[in-house]
């Protein structure tokens, strides 16, 4: 903002003609900056985008993948991990059951880097949730992993919702019902997970999850941070591939 000075002396009394002219004036600056304002709110508004090279999630601005600031997310003893938990690279997933690109991600890229990297020891793989307020079934299929995990399958709930939706991924599908047909599915002790799952007890690691999110700035899944540096969205792998490679070296 700038501050504008009108150099009027006091010298002699204030006139009407004067006041008038000082009134047409504030207006002939107030009209040029209202336009500017204007212009400003409308570039702001055009700044958010949907994701990067069809990628899919929300996120401000077009920056460059490779380009951001390391962020510190510290793996607990809470999370499910695929692989070496000694690895030199951590791949720290943001992820929603009924989000469309994360279904994409699980079916096209996790398989690509499991083969190259985390099979290899090279790295390892942290899933951590975060359903979308807009997702209704979101946060059930979490509900569900977690019950699953108790008896040793998360990473097996976590394929078989993937696996069980069609198309892009329907909040009607992702009932307690259906949820419960698909635990029958990979082996689970029914009664155990469906208790479990009606009390809805891991609702607080899964709100939990959510928060650490927002702590370091998701806002859109999937969401990811290797060895702390963002990726957005549900990207080719070959922008994982990079970024991991270059870790390594």
């Amino acid at each position: 903002a700038t501050a504008i000075s009108y150099g009027m002396e006091e010298q002699n009394a204030k006139t009407e003609e004067a006041s008038t002219a000082a009134k047409v004036n504030y207006m002939q600056l107030l009209l040029p900056g209202s336009i500017l304002l204007a212009a400003i709110l409308i570039s702001g508004t055009l700044i958010f985008t949907r994701g990067q090279g069809g990628g899919g999630a929300a996120q401000i601005g077009n920056v460059p993948q490779a380009q951001n600031e390391p962020i510190d997310i510290k793996v607990n003893q809470n999370d499910h991990i695929l692989g070496n938990k000694n690895a030199k690279v951590t791949i720290v997933e943001y992820s929603d059951f009924e989000c469309p690109f994360c279904k994409k991600f699980w079916s096209e890229t996790l398989p690509l880097i499991k083969k190259e990297f985390i099979e290899s020891g090279k790295a390892h793989f942290v899933y951590r949730h975060f359903p979308l307020p807009s997702h209704s079934g979101a946060k059930p299929a979490a509900l569900a992993t977690e019950c699953a995990a108790e008896q040793g399958k998360f990473w097996q709930m976590h394929d078989e919702i993937y696996k069980r939706q069609d198309g892009q991924g329907q909040s009607a599908q992702l009932t307690k019902d259906n949820l419960k047909k698909w635990a029958v599915a990979i082996g689970l002790d029914t009664a155990k997970f469906n208790q479990c799952l009606d009390s809805e007890k891991y609702s607080k690691k899964i709100n939990d999850d959510l928060a650490s999110g927002q702590t370091v700035g998701v806002t859109g899944t999937p969401t990811f941070f290797i060895n702390g540096q963002k990726i957005v969205g549900a990207q080719p792998y070959e922008t994982f591939k990079q970024a991991i490679d270059a870790l390594l070296k």
